[in-house]
């Protein structure tokens, strides 16, 4: 179970590759709010930090996610395309 300083890794299958991301958990208030580090090829290694929010609301969950700490260059920049992929692919299941 994830919990406060605990690490994850992620292997995203995209563009015809396989993209790992690493991190370790900041912040884990059940339901409503997850924060953690992220480090992938595309941060250069940089640690960034990811907070999703979850207010509830009356026809569903609202997702707000924000990535601070990025690198500006164009692969930080994918970012952007990359969470708006995964949250529409989390939006269709």
């Amino acid at each position: 179970m994830a919990h406060v300083e605990g690490l994850f890794y992620l292997a995203v299958k995209h563009e015809g590759r396989t993209w790992p991301h690493y991190g370790h958990f900041l912040e884990i208030d059940r339901p409503r709010r997850v924060e953690s580090t992220w480090v992938s090829e595309a941060t250069q290694g940089v640690e960034s930090v990811v907070t999703v929010s979850l207010p509830a609301r009356a026809d569903g969950t609202e997702i707000t996610l924000r990535q601070s700490g990025v690198p500006d260059d164009e692969m930080g920049r994918r970012h952007k395309d990359g969470w708006s992929w995964i949250l529409s692919m989390l939006a269709r299941a």
